[in-house]
């Protein structure tokens, strides 16, 4: 069974939506695309007995929180104080933190926040544990973990590798501290990133290998995120398989906290053409940023798909009768930055400006990453409800520009 295979509630059609209706620029999700997601996700958590929860790094787009809580999504998973405000007071469950390193100004407010507390180091955990121990004394009850680092990753781009050569995340086997444990009541590792269910198998055999004695000894193992169960083909059957295996085997409670498969395929960040200008090829200049608005497509980098629009073709500047049908275009952004560029793409008419160009799957680590670079627009931030209504949940001004400012 894949995700394809499952009973999901139907979602709107990208076509039947009228794009040019919504101001530009706007984040967009889409309420039918994020249930479906949800659907299948409270499933897995259901037949597997893992918890999920929504790692915020990934989707944290607050004004949805209560349709997570309606399909079970009960918790969260923060990487800073921020963030683990975030969660106390917009997802109203659990509170799960994990940062690389703690700071003594902010370690005593995540304290009160945190019900689970992962240390990503020994020395991070004997600093802070004199302020865990006066809490748990005072009746304060707070899960602590270990990241530890399996050593073993299967992630092609390094700058998303939390295993690669000498990283700093996690605390290998040979720098394991059992004689520290005490306190301890749980592991923590994050070695995935958009993967499938045999990826976390064969990560998970390392795991054992490596940690076996440690796991004896814990009541959970929060197993990171990277779980792309919301996209189509992912092996769904192997995932809930793994899952209950190793709950049965180790006899621990485990959590899982993607943050992809929340947001995956769920929305779009629709733009405007604002002008075209031709300098040997045709440049369309969008009213977005791709260094401020989707930072990923240069990070990453990857391709973001256009609704509409096509790859050119390569070819070797053959003659007119054989040149690809369509209109190709650079698109790019309105910053100065002159890497700001998305890549070549072809549409089926001219561009002329106002129409939309729409990017397809923007809602996951996107929105969580702009900036206001340049002090350019930011997008509005919007839900398309069910019954083909457009809220627009957030727009911003100069003074969230300035705000970030001194």
């Amino acid at each position: 069974m894949t995700a394809s295979d499952l009973s999901l509630p139907a979602v709107t059609p990208a076509a039947s939506v009228d794009f040019a209706a919504i101001p530009s620029p706007a984040f967009v999700l889409d309420e039918s695309r994020l249930r479906r997601n949800l659907a299948l996700i409270s499933q897995v958590q259901r037949e597997s007995g893992a918890q999920i929860i929504v790692a915020f790094k990934g989707f944290s787009m607050w004004s949805a929180f209560p349709l997570l809580r309606e399909y079970g999504i009960t918790g969260a998973t923060a990487s800073s104080l921020n963030e683990a405000l975030l969660a106390h007071e917009e997802m109203q469950g659990e509170v799960h933190v994990y940062a690389p390193a703690y700071s003594d100004e902010e370690f005593p407010r995540i304290l009160e926040l945190a019900d689970h507390l992962v240390f990503n180091s020994f020395s991070q955990w004997q600093r802070f544990r004199p302020q865990v121990d006066a809490a748990r004394a005072a009746g304060k009850t707070v899960h602590v973990g270990i990241r530890v680092n399996p050593e073993y990753a299967e992630v092609e781009t390094d700058l998303y590798n939390p295993a690669g050569p000498f990283s700093r995340l996690g605390v290998t086997r040979r720098e394991f501290r059992a004689d520290l444990m005490d306190g301890v009541d749980g592991l923590h590792f994050h070695t995935l990133c958009e993967k499938d269910s045999d990826t976390l198998e064969r990560t998970l055999e390392v795991l054992e290998r490596n940690f076996g004695d440690v796991l004896r000894q814990v009541k959970w193992v929060n197993f990171g995120g990277g779980h792309l169960m919301t996209r189509e083909g992912y092996d769904i059957v192997r995932l809930i398989r793994v899952v209950r295996a190793f709950r049965e085997k180790w006899g621990v409670h485990v959590i899982l906290e993607p943050g992809s498969a929340f947001g995956w395929q769920t929305g779009w960040l629709v733009s405007s053409v604002l002008d075209v200008v031709h300098n040997v090829k045709d440049a369309a200049l969008l009213d977005i940023s791709v260094s401020a608005h989707m930072p990923d497509v240069l990070e990453m980098p990857y391709r973001p798909r256009i609704l509409g629009a096509g790859d050119p073709p390569e070819h070797d500047h053959r003659e007119a009768v054989d040149a690809p049908p369509g209109h190709a275009y650079l698109i790019g952004g309105t910053t100065c930055l002159a890497g700001d560029v998305v890549g070549e793409y072809v549409f089926p008419a001219p561009l002329s400006v106002g129409d939309r160009v729409v990017f397809d799957d923007m809602i996951h680590y996107t929105m969580v990453k702009t900036t206001f670079f340049n002090g350019v627009k930011h997008p509005d931030i919007g839900i398309l409800r069910l019954d083909g209504t457009y809220e627009r949940v957030k727009t911003f001004g100069y003074q969230e520009f300035k705000a970030k400012l001194s």
